[in-house]
C-alpha cells in the first residue's frame, strides 16, 4: 500500500492549501488521503469536539485566519450544504469550491434563488461511504476505485473542473460527469431507496424470535448491513431528494403487491410464473451491476471451511497464490456456535478447477465437494 501511495504521490494533481469544511466521515476522510499525497489541509467544523478528534487523528490541521486555500471541499450535512456553500465562495474569492454532498440539485437551486455566483462552485459526490460515521472513522482508501460525480455546467471553467477533478483521481477515484438531476436520479435508485429496504427489511428483525435471529446466515446479513446507518443523516438525503425516491418506492411497491397477490395463491394460473419472473428479473437487474474494476466480468465461487485459528488466512492466501490463482473476490462467513467459518473465494472461472483441485489436495475442506 505504501509504494501505491508514493506512486500516486509523484503525480499528484492538487496542489495549494485545500480547505474542507466538515471533520466527519468524508471530511477527515479526504483529509487523511491528501495528506498523506503530501498536500496541505487545514480543516474546519461547527462542532469544536469533533475538529479537534480530526485534527488529533491527523486528517489536517486547524484552520487560520490568514488561510488563503485554492480549493474548499464542503462536506456538511445537506440542510446546510448550501449555506456552507455560500460562505465558503464569498470568504474565499479565489478558491474553487466543491461539495460532496449525496443530493445535488436541491443546494444548487437555492443557491440560484439567492442570486449567488456560482462560476467557481463545481458540486460533485464520491460514492463512498461507511456505515458508521464521523472523524474516528475516516480512512483514506475509501475512495479508491469508487465513482466520484462530477456535475460541471456552462459556467465552469476547464481550469476549475481540472481542480475538482484532479482532487477526484488523486483520492483514487474514477470519474463521472452527470447533471444534477441525473444525479439525484440515479442515487436514488442504487443507494437512497437500497438504505429504505435495509431498514425496512431490518426492522422486521425488532420482534422477531431469538431462536429465528440465530439462523441468519451471509445473506441477511449482506441485505441489511446498511440498515446499521445514522438516522439522523438519512432524514435529510432522502427528504432533499424526496421526489425521485418516492418514484422508486412506488414502482417497488408495485412489484412486492404483485408477489404477494401471487403467493396468496400459488397454485393459481400464472402464479408460479410471476413468481419466477420476479426473481429472474432480479438476476437480469445483478447482472448488469458492474463487477471488479467497473467491468460486467463475472465470476465463480469456491467454498472453503477456514478454522478460526490464527494463521488460517494468510495459508489460504498463500496457498492460492502458489497454485498461481488470483482472487477477484474474498467474503467470510462466521457458522454461528462453530470454531470455523467458510471462506467465498471469487475466482474467474477457468481457475476454479485449479482452485478446488489444489487445495483440496493441500489439506482444505472444499465444502462444494462435501455437502
Amino acid at each position: 500500500m505504501t509504494d501505491a501511495i508514493d506512486a500516486r504521490a509523484r503525480a499528484v494533481r492538487t496542489s495549494g492549501l485545500v480547505r474542507i469544511v466538515g471533520a466527519g466521515l468524508l471530511g477527515s476522510s479526504i483529509g487523511h488521503a491528501l495528506r498523506a499525497l503530501g498536500v496541505d489541509v487545514v480543516l474546519a467544523d461547527a462542532s469544536p469536539a469533533q475538529l479537534r478528534l480530526a485534527v488529533d487523528y491527523g486528517a489536517g490541521r486547524l484552520a487560520r485566519d490568514d488561510d488563503r486555500p485554492d480549493l474548499v471541499v464542503v462536506a456538511v450535512p445537506p440542510d446546510v450544504t448550501a449555506d456552507v456553500i455560500e460562505r465558503e465562495l464569498g470568504a474565499f474569492p479565489d478558491a474553487v469550491v466543491t461539495d460532496v454532498a449525496s443530493v445535488k440539485l436541491e443546494p444548487l437551486l437555492t443557491l440560484r434563488e439567492r442570486g449567488v455566483d456560482l462560476s467557481r462552485y463545481i458540486g460533485s459526490h464520491p460514492m463512498a461511504g461507511r456505515e458508521r460515521g464521523g472523524a474516528i472513522a475516516a480512512r483514506a482508501d475509501i475512495f479508491f476505485g469508487r465513482p466520484w460525480v462530477i456535475c460541471r455546467d456552462e459556467e465552469t471553467s476547464a481550469r476549475d473542473l481540472a481542480v475538482v477533478e484532479g482532487l477526484a483521481l488523486d483520492l483514487g477515484a474514477s470519474l463521472i460527469e452527470m447533471t444534477p438531476e441525473e444525479h439525484d436520479r440515479s442515487v436514488a435508485l442504487v443507494s437512497h431507496v437500497p438504505q429504505l429496504v435495509a431498514s425496512l427489511l431490518a426492522g422486521r428483525f425488532v420482534g422477531a424470535e431469538d431462536a429465528s435471529l440465530r439462523l441468519a446466515g451471509q445473506g441477511v446479513r449482506d441485505t441489511t448491513r446498511i440498515a446499521a446507518s445514522a438516522p439522523e443523516l438519512w432524514v435529510q438525503i432522502l427528504g432533499a431528494n424526496a421526489d425521485p425516491v418516492v418514484e422508486v418506492l412506488d414502482a417497488l411497491a408495485a412489484d412486492l403487491a404483485g408477489v404477494a397477490r401471487a403467493l396468496r395463491d400459488p397454485d393459481a394460473p400464472g402464479a408460479r410464473r410471476a413468481v419466477a419472473d420476479t426473481i429472474r428479473r432480479g438476476n437480469e437487474g445483478v447482472e448488469r451491476l458492474p463487477g471488479k474494476h467497473g467491468q460486467n466480468r463475472r465470476f465463480e465461487t469456491v467454498v472453503v471451511m477456514v478454522d478460526d485459528t490464527p494463521g488460517q488466512l494468510g495459508r489460504l492466501f498463500g496457498d492460492l497464490g502458489e497454485l498461481d490463482v488470483n482472487v477477484e473476490d474474498f467474503r467470510l462467513e462466521h457458522s454461528p456456535g462453530a470454531q470455523f467459518g467458510l471462506g467465498e473465494i471469487s475466482v474467474v472461472p477457468s481457475a476454479v478447477t485449479v482452485a478446488t483441485d489444489g487445495l483440496a489436495a493441500r489439506g482444505w475442506k472444499i465444502a462444494s465437494l462435501n455437502d
